[in-house]
């Protein structure tokens, strides 16, 4: 099934790829983790579920359909549902179908679709590449140092240190005689330098408060505050795509009237300008207006996942 690739491909890029009629993947972050009975080590990774309730169209698969094998997109949604047709007459008659490195569907007693998804794939980008490894335990044993002093006689020890002591007291006396007339002499420069530097700075802020003229103005004019609307998100739902530019400004304004934010995001692969209801920056809401148009407005509206330059 070469739907089952282009499912695993868009498992990579979105946390839920969604097959019409049929039911939807989700993706899981997952921690790193250490399994202690088997000592194996596992990566940082992403896990897939599968819930059947989310079968409406988004847009997301069939886009990726018609872009991966150069058709429109009308005849990738038709293959999609296929696919799903199939799926569904194969559980029916009692198969496991199993969806290469994505999990296995089958029928519980309940005629209930059951997914058990495959533990091969690490849908994670950040952890591409990274797989599982066994480490065994690391047992550390402590290192234990003899240390043999000799020791010598008391009076030795007393005779041999109290030459080098007194040796030592001189040289500091002198040393502290010789350092305070020094160091009385290096201090007394280092207070001119910094009155000197002090002097410099205050001379130097009192020349710019001369210079300096402050102007106050009593009554200032009100601040005023403009507010442009700007298109944010990637998820767009789609009105409609025009040969004709002026055509799709028409269309701009006619979705307007109708209190509807609609703009131009520019021309798709075929050189058709696109007109699109609203853009989005929350996946979920897209989804929910989208249903609310399809059932209002436009069943033929579809969602155009996409970041706008």
């Amino acid at each position: 099934m070469q739907l089952s690739t282009y499912i695993k491909d868009l498992l990579y890029r979105y946390e839920c790829v969604i097959i019409p009629g049929f039911g939807a993947f989700l993706t899981h972050n997952q921690p790193a983790r250490i399994d202690s009975e088997t000592e194996t080590f596992y990566p940082p990774g992403k896990s897939v579920s599968f819930n059947r309730q989310l079968q409406t169209n988004d847009g997301i698969l069939a886009n990726y359909v018609a872009s991966v094998e150069s058709c429109p997109y009308e005849v990738a949604l038709q293959k999609i549902r296929n696919f799903a047709g199939d799926l569904s007459l194969r559980l029916s008659e009692g198969q496991t179908v199993s969806l290469k490195n994505i999990g296995d569907f089958n029928l519980n007693r309940e005629n209930s679709v059951q997914f058990i998804p495959s533990n091969k794939e690490n849908f994670s980008r950040t952890s591409f590449g990274l797989a599982a490894f066994i480490s065994p335990e690391i047992e550390r044993v402590p290192e234990i140092v003899s240390e043999e002093k000799t020791l010598r006689p008391i009076s030795e020890v007393k005779r041999s240190s109290s030459i080098p002591i007194l040796r030592y007291a001189a040289i500091g006396l002198i040393a502290i005689t010789l350092g305070g007339f020094s160091g009385l002499k290096i201090y007394e420069g280092e207070v001119e330098k910094f009155n000197f530097a002090e002097k410099q700075k205050a001379d130097l802020l009192i020349e710019n408060e001369i210079q300096e003229a402050t102007f106050v103005i009593e009554n200032p004019l009100p601040a005023l505050d403009f507010t442009i609307p700007k298109q944010t998100g990637k998820y767009h739902i789609v009105a409609g795509a025009f040969r004709i530019e002026s055509n799709a400004h028409k269309k701009i304004d006619q979705l307007a009237q109708k209190g509807f934010n609609a703009q131009l995001i520019g021309m798709n692969k075929y050189g058709l300008h696109q007109v699109v209801y609203n853009s989005y920056a929350d996946r979920l809401e897209a989804l929910r207006n989208l249903r609310t148009i399809k059932r209002t407005e436009n069943k033929d509206a579809w969602l155009l996942v996409q970041d706008l330059k």
